[in-house]
């Protein structure tokens, strides 16, 4: 049964409302946990965390199926998590255990699964743009309904490969999203040092496509607007540049002291500007879900990242026999 979701967002189901849910509580709880377990020493590299942009993955990759492709970022785990990869096998990866996604030789900023359609997170910055490119062309080619979405931070938007992948995406017409996640740092530099022009989503204009910015927090917004320049994308209509204005409430890696951060900002997002907060007030006061079945997602994901975090633990390292393989490939 359809129902009516809250102005601008067109219809959606209760159980599409429960899964948009699901993934951003999948998200919160993952990175939550995450970041006590990487205080205990145990994780090995480096950990970003993508708490407080759960809004832009679930609204875009509620879009998205099997057969479409995204490309990540170092701040990978949401997308990771939107687009269905495992989340055992993804805690796994990175714990470093054979078990892993990729086996343990990834960890947290290269956990890929070409199966689900995740080409991976990517520790270049601006790495992602031109490989959804080649998926765009892939499609074209092919004849396919296929699209790819790039997911890129605000200091990766100054990148040359973000800019040249616009104008290639442009011009041969391609059929890729390429989302903006200004998240109001370039690591520990704001926007308001490194960002010429007010909104990254103008610089569209400048290659012929369209650009829109969107509230990052808001679910119903980011799902809006990637709808529509995904339908248009299958449909032949080209590439989109979508701007979300968001914040994440951690560190640019755990162990960040973020001293370039006001006092008391972050408690403030985490009261003001929680996207599964709203997401929980405008569901319910609409009457489209209540708070039994929220919580019973809340129960099930908690349950979830138990047994992740339990299972990546006692799984086996990898062997020394095992280092070559997955390295090269023998065509």
């Amino acid at each position: 049964m359809s129902v009516a979701a809250p102005p601008g967002t067109g219809e959606l189901t209760r159980e599409r409302l429960l899964e948009a849910y699901r993934v951003m509580r999948t998200i919160r709880e993952f990175e939550e946990r995450l970041h006590q377990e990487f205080a205990t020493g145990d994780i090995p590299g480096f950990v970003h965390l993508y708490a407080g942009e759960e809004a832009v993955a679930a609204g875009v990759c509620a879009h998205l199926g099997r057969a479409d492709y995204v490309a990540s970022t170092h701040r990978g785990h949401g997308h990771s998590i939107a687009k269905g990869c495992d989340v055992k096998a993804m805690m796994a990866e990175i714990y470093g255990k054979q078990t892993g996604i990729c086996h343990g030789k990834g960890g947290s900023m290269h956990i890929a699964d070409l199966d689900q359609g995740m080409l991976g997170a990517n520790g270049i910055v601006g790495g992602g743009p031109p490989l959804v490119c080649g998926v765009g062309l892939t499609a074209k080619v092919k004849g396919t309904e296929q699209v790819a979405v790039s997911f890129t931070g605000d200091g990766g938007s100054n990148q040359g490969t973000f800019l040249e992948s616009l104008n290639l995406a442009g011009a041969w017409h391609l059929p890729c999203i390429f989302v903006v996640e200004n998240n109001g740092y370039a690591e520990s530099t704001s926007t308001k040092f490194h960002q010429s022009g007010v909104d990254v989503a103008k610089r569209a204009d400048g290659f012929g496509l369209p650009g829109i910015v969107v509230d990052g927090f808001d679910f119903f917004a980011v799902h809006e607007a990637a709808g529509e320049a995904i339908s248009r994308a299958r449909s032949g209509g080209g590439p989109t540049l979508i701007e979300c204005k968001v914040m994440r409430y951690f560190g640019h890696f755990e162990g960040d002291q973020q001293t370039y951060r006001g006092e008391g900002e972050v408690d403030d997002l985490r009261a003001n500007r929680d996207c599964l907060l709203a997401f929980t007030r405008r569901v319910t006061e609409a009457g489209l879900l209540d708070a039994d079945a929220l919580g019973a997602v809340d129960e099930s994901v908690r349950t979830l990242i138990d047994e992740a975090v339990d299972e990546a633990k006692a799984a086996p390292e990898p062997t020394p026999d095992q280092v070559h393989t997955d390295v090269y490939v023998s065509y």
